[in-house]
């Protein structure tokens, strides 16, 4: 049996971009566990309360640290993409890449991991962008229907 621990995708986003993923193993996802395991705890805690705008935007914050660890955790290599003039690499491309790509190199590495749809789409990057939450206007309390 010939297995590779690796796979190489090309970014639909960037045609040219390659990454090198890592395959999930049995220690590699011990090591995933360990690094998410308190992001994770800190997610579910700041969810748990009233939402408010504050919890809202810790949990975006706290989600994208997740999905930046994911791809710290993921990828190997990066090809065929330059920032500044300069190659980049895993940290550059987190740090200084477009964000699309980013994005687009998350989604592939959660689904490399192995993540079924639905627990990808529960741990996806929410928007950091801090808004008002509650409708505008004068809004009152419903009064108990005359028939209680």
């Amino acid at each position: 049996m010939t297995y590779e621990s690796t796979v190489r995708v090309e970014l639909k986003t960037a045609p040219g971009v390659e990454l090198t993923l890592r395959r999930m193993s049995f220690s590699r996802r011990l090591e995933l566990t360990t690094a998410l395991k308190d992001l994770l705890g800190r997610i579910e805690f700041a969810a748990a309360g009233k939402a408010s705008v504050v919890q809202e935007a810790e949990v975006a914050l706290l989600r994208g640290q997740v999905d930046r660890e994911y791809v710290r955790w993921g990828v190997a290599a990066v090809e065929g993409l330059a920032v500044d003039g300069e190659p980049a690499d895993v940290q550059v491309l987190l740090d200084q890449g477009p964000e699309e790509l980013v994005r687009e190199t998350v989604e592939l590495v959660r689904r490399e991991a192995g993540l079924s749809e639905e627990e990808r789409k529960n741990s996806e990057s929410h928007s950091t962008i801090v808004a008002e939450t509650r409708p505008g206007g004068n809004a009152t309390n419903a009064a108990k229907p005359a028939w209680n």
